[in-house]
């Protein structure tokens, strides 16, 4: 039984990877829920039952049905309060929908953006249209049908356009100001980048104009959230965290350090050591000989 759990869940992983897309409906695959990565699909989802989304730093307590907005660059964790819970769930990556000539449009809906509203509540009446469109989704998904990806691109686009006709809930806690509520996302969007597991993988995010481009700011307005939150700019935050993680790999691991170098985004291992040298006042092969 354990094995065919495992393949299900390694087959759902490679189908949701190759396509770039995948709806299902929750009772028939609630296992599928929590087995996505948060980091790489954003994620469309219909329930009905008691629950508690925590979203950035703000928390919303449901106890009927909404529809919920995933955005793979800001944190958030589902806690499902009722022993039955049923709905749809759509993920999609951003490359899916990219294709589209509307594909602007993620990033600028107030259900995504920071700051935005990723939840509402949805009647009876909506509840049956919108699970109409999910229920459409998966035909076209199990079908043989060419353009079906393009289909199915519409009907999320249907689905955006539904929500953003909604009044907004406005029952979440509110933040005590945005310079904290984005400060709070970045640090936590930072350290998602660690620990770095292998040298052929260099970090994604290296400078603060790459975390306002994930976070869908100007890095002006993210730094000086940063800096007025916590007295350092962001780019001191991403320095420092980098420094730490050259040691743990540097003390932990047998990769040379030009293999270190580049998993930490260096295009050369010169660079990596005037940068630690800077920093510390030492280089990185004094530091690894310290465990020798």
């Amino acid at each position: 039984m354990e094995a065919k759990i495992e393949r299900s869940v390694s087959d759902f992983n490679n189908e949701l990877k190759l396509r770039g897309f995948n709806v299902f409906q929750i009772e028939k695959d609630g296992n599928a829920t929590k087995i996505y990565s948060r980091k790489d699909f954003y994620k469309i989802c219909l329930t009905t039952g008691r629950s508690i989304i925590h979203y950035s730093d703000r928390s919303f307590e449901a106890d009927d049905t909404i529809l919920f907005f995933g955005n793979p660059h800001i944190p958030y964790s589902w806690e499902t309060l009722s022993t039955r819970y049923v709905g749809y769930t759509c993920l999609f990556s951003e490359e899916f929908l990219v294709q589209s000539d509307r594909s602007d449009m993620l990033q600028q809906s107030p259900l995504f953006k920071l700051g935005g509203t990723p939840i509402l509540l949805i009647n009876e009446q909506q509840r049956e249209f919108l699970n109409g469109i999910f229920k459409k989704m998966i035909e076209e998904q199990q079908s043989d049908y060419p353009f079906k990806d393009e289909l199915i691109r519409n009907y999320i686009h249907l689905i955006l356009h539904e929500a953003m006709k909604l009044q907004p809930s406005e029952d979440f806690e509110q933040q005590k100001n945005a310079s904290s509520r984005l400060t709070s996302v970045f640090l936590e969007l930072l350290e998602r980048q660690f620990p770095i597991e292998t040298s052929s993988k260099p970090l994604a995010l290296k400078s603060a104009q790459d975390y306002a481009n994930q976070l869908n700011v100007h890095v002006n307005y993210l730094n000086r959230a940063v800096k007025e939150v916590t007295g350092k700019p962001t780019s001191a935050h991403v320095s420092d965290r980098v420094l730490v993680e050259a040691k743990a790999l540097l003390h932990h691991t047998n990769w040379n350090i030009s293999e270190i170098a580049f998993a930490l985004g260096f295009d050369y291992p010169t660079y990596f050591n005037n940068f630690f040298k800077k920093q510390t006042g030492t280089t990185p092969k004094a530091i690894r000989l310290e465990k020798v």
